[in-house]
């Protein structure tokens, strides 16, 4: 067939553009410096965002788990894990626009994925959390801020690749809920 062109293949990049799609709601202006960082258009986002839809929604399209590894490649670290009495796969993905960062996917036997967010990558330095209202977007991931401020209290997230703390100000007693995508702090809100 003359004229057509197959698509260009989805990658890290894209997958990092997807990322960033769903995060622009919360912070627009972090999320147009990395595309920049990325050397990526608007048009790019929606793009690489129209088909990673399209991936998760064919009839007949991969497993999540599967639709991962043909994005990004082979896991550059696979852990095992506990959950409760189950024992899962915890698969690590590098993330080049946060180097710090490693993209987690959590199956379940049989390959289901349980979870998939960002996490700090094994070995990397985590922030320093020792008062909530001084998180800054994009600085810790859903487990450290759960960890930095005990009992937080998990709650739904607002779509799909959204979660939600409820945390307390060690030092004031102020409840607050953080709010993250794909794992990652992007707002504060009064408790």
């Amino acid at each position: 067939m003359g004229g057509m062109t197959a698509p260009t293949p989805f990658g890290p990049l894209e997958f990092q553009l997807v990322l960033l799609r769903r995060m622009a709601d919360h912070q627009p202006e972090l999320v147009e410096e990395s595309r920049r960082e990325l050397s990526a258009s608007l048009a790019d986002m929606r793009e690489a965002n129209r088909r990673w839809q399209a991936m998760v929604r064919a009839p007949r399209g991969r497993g999540s788990l599967r639709r991962y590894r043909s994005v990004l490649g082979e896991p550059e670290l696979t852990l095992k894990r506990r959950v409760g009495d189950v024992e899962c796969e915890a698969l690590l993905w590098p993330v080049p626009l946060w180097p710090d960062l490693r993209f987690e996917v959590m199956a379940g036997p049989g390959g289901a994925v349980w979870n998939e967010w960002l996490v700090r990558a094994p070995g990397a330095a985590g922030p320093e959390l020792t008062s909530v209202p001084s998180l800054r977007p994009w600085s810790c991931t859903v487990d450290e801020a759960a960890r930095a401020f005990p009992p937080a209290r998990p709650m739904e997230g607002s779509a799909p690749t959204r979660w939600a703390l409820a945390v307390t100000d060690p030092g004031s007693g102020q409840p607050y809920v953080a709010e993250f995508t794909w794992g990652l702090f992007q707002r504060l809100l009064p408790g």
